[in-house]
């Protein structure tokens, strides 16, 4: 054991003092928080010019409907000539015309767009919707119905859902989307450090088996104590990782974000982590779906839960995935050499990130369940499976098993490893690795 803490340790400060690793664990979560709110900053800001449309409507109905805003503006066409109006659109720069025929009100494909550049499939759905509803309305005027967009708007009902988790000790309310959301990103990050760390573990032991640094090590320590430091070295760097991001999350979520969000929201979000009637915040005007959401994500119980088991299952996968990817790295020379033998390792990886897209619709299906024990997958699936609130018999189950099955595979992995770091000049094949595991 002393050994192999000294190799730990070794490899953990190789790697943390660095100061990429230090920069990497700060900046991280904040390239996270920017990408997640991205998209909706450039569809804030990236803004496209405005379209001048000629619009040729022939049934007479319709153009009157169509709304110009800042990016479509429609200009309805005095003389109805479809080629005068095209030469005229294409002399002056316009974006195109919208042909509207007779019969659009019978037949809604009777309309055409022609356009001078390249057209926008937001423009395009714009267009479509505003004709769309312009033809139902002209349709629903022929009932003869008086008052019936007044009626149209009294019938009209925006259902606000209340969901509530129906736990042993009390009804607590739950999101089903925010779930899915939050499963879906811990699967992403738990797929991220399998494969990247799992990849150092290997490089790292074939830059020292070709400059046959190992070698020498092997005349003071036992390969299987060589194999265990470094996988147990570089576990910990990965949980040193998550455990800061950990901390991070769960200030942001205790003290930032309270002191920066309005305080009448706030106090709903407060209500709500106290038990309050969601029905009568629905019937108040609240939206009960988000203040749900919020209150997940303030409460720094559930987060520290979720940090918890995130770092049990990194460290379990890990643990796992890094044992194979060793006994890779001590089986070749060269990092090309190591792909074919990878490949067995990283499929069950890309399939349970996969699995992971199934859990949004059904966290509780076969399929969902049986990866989520199965240990070569059930690191991934599981965490994706947890923020919808699986019982708890189910994570402990999935635990043993992986952890289980991380000993069989250190046991497996070292017979490999022990043969593999004195081998040169040739790469062996699958066949060949399970000799080796009989000898």
């Amino acid at each position: 054991m002393k050994n192999i803490g000294l190799i730990v340790m070794r490899e953990f400060k190789e790697r943390v003092y660095k100061k990429s690793f230090i920069i990497t664990t700060i900046l991280m979560p904040l390239m996270m928080v920017l990408l997640s709110v991205a998209p909706t900053l450039i569809m804030m800001f990236a803004k496209g010019e405005e379209r001048n449309i000629t619009v040729i409507d022939h049934s007479g109905v319709i153009a009157s409907q169509l709304t110009s805003d800042e990016e479509v503006a429609f200009t309805l066409s005095e003389d109805g000539d479809l080629q005068e109006a095209l030469k005229r659109s294409l002399a002056d720069e316009n974006f195109g015309v919208l042909y509207i025929g007779r019969s659009i009100i019978e037949n809604p494909s009777d309309i055409q767009l022609y356009t001078n550049a390249s057209s926008s499939a937001i423009v395009e759905e714009k267009i479509a919707d505003m004709v769309e509803g312009a033809i139902e309305r002209e349709r629903l005027k022929a009932y003869n119905l008086e008052n019936l967009q007044e009626i149209l708007d009294e019938v009209k009902a925006d259902v606000n859902l209340s969901i509530y988790r129906n736990d042993d000790d009390a009804l607590a309310s739950s999101s089903s989307l925010f779930a899915g959301i939050v499963g879906m990103i811990l699967g992403f990050v738990l797929y991220f450090f399998l494969v990247i760390y799992g990849s150092i573990v290997m490089s790292s032991i074939i830059e020292e088996k070709n400059s046959r640094i190992l070698e020498v090590l092997v005349s003071t320590v036992r390969p299987f104590e060589m194999m265990m430091g470094k996988i147990l070295g570089v576990a910990l760097v990965a949980a040193t990782q998550i455990l800061v991001w950990g901390v991070l999350l769960i200030v942001m979520s205790g003290v930032v974000l309270p002191a920066v969000m309005p305080a009448e929201l706030v106090a709903n979000i407060e209500a709500v982590q106290g038990g309050a009637d969601l029905t009568a915040m629905a019937a108040s005007g609240i939206d009960t779906e988000m203040v749900t959401d919020l209150a997940s994500l303030l409460d720094t119980a559930y987060i520290t839960r979720i940090v918890v088991l995130l770092l049990l299952f990194m460290v379990g996968g890990f643990l796992l995935y890094a044992a194979m990817y060793a006994a890779v790295g001590a089986s070749v020379d060269e990092a090309q050499d190591a792909q074919q033998l990878t490949t067995p390792i990283t499929v069950p990886i890309i399939l349970a990130f996969i699995v992971t897209t199934l859990v949004m619709n059904d966290p509780n299906s076969s399929v969902v369940f049986w990866f989520s024990m199965i240990p070569f997958t059930s690191p991934i699936v599981m965490m994706a499976r947890i923020p919808s609130g699986i019982p708890a018999w189910e994570i402990v189950t999935s635990l043993v098993l992986l952890y289980a099955t991380f000993v069989v595979m250190v046991w497996l992995a070292g017979k490999v490893y022990r043969v593999g770091i004195f081998m040169h000049g040739k790469k062996p094949t699958l066949k060949e690795l399970y000799r080796w595991m009989k000898y």
